[in-house]
């Protein structure tokens, strides 16, 4: 509206310099001249002026859009960053589950071998008492052979080795049988003659 006015104020200053003209006054055209020119002036000042503002106008878009761009952008980083997250997430969540399963395999195991070292403990007491009451008993029968056959055995020998001595009752004899190389009755009847029949 403002560029209107002025190429109104243009024409209209023509038809004056057109009239100052025709008129031949010099004082008047030279008026004319200066406002024209004042006028010229003025029109490339307001051109700068606006051809600045377009330019900035210009830059602002520009910036604008490339804050836009930067934001979409940041924000598809942000995407892959929270779908990452999600699969790291989802990955945990799996190793967790996997580890508590094993976690409770393992706890399992360990009330198992806990019971199994109960029962063992419970077998070993049973055995120490069984141990208490027959060794005991084992050593009263071997005291009761020895008084009968008057035979005292070597224990710490090899189990086809039959070794000992028979105290007599003038003499001691000493006892090496070979089980592998005889037939057991004869052993027995070996064994036997060394006891003595008079009670």
């Amino acid at each position: 509206m403002a560029q209107g006015r002025k190429f109104q104020d243009l024409e209209e200053t023509g038809e004056a310099l057109v009239a100052f003209i025709n008129s031949s006054q010099p004082v008047i055209l030279r008026r004319v001249k200066d406002e024209h020119q004042s006028l010229f002036d003025q029109h490339v000042e307001t051109k700068k002026i606006v051809t600045q503002i377009l330019k900035d106008m210009a830059q602002t878009e520009e910036s604008a859009g490339q804050r836009l761009l930067d934001m979409e952008e940041e924000k598809k980083q942000r995407e892959n960053e929270l779908a990452n997250l999600g699969e790291q997430l989802r990955q945990c969540t799996a190793k967790s589950q996997i580890t508590d399963s094993e976690l409770q395999f393992l706890q399992r195991e360990l009330e198992s071998l806990r019971n199994t070292e109960h029962e063992l403990q419970s077998l070993q007491n049973e055995v120490d008492e069984d141990t208490t009451e027959v060794i005991p008993s084992a050593v009263y029968v071997a005291q009761v052979y020895y008084l009968i056959t008057k035979i005292k055995w070597e224990y710490n020998t090899p189990a086809n080795i039959l070794k000992g001595v028979h105290y007599g009752a003038d003499l001691a004899t000493p006892i090496n049988i070979d089980t592998s190389m005889r037939p057991r009755s004869d052993i027995s009847d070996q064994l036997w003659d060394f006891v003595s029949t008079e009670w």
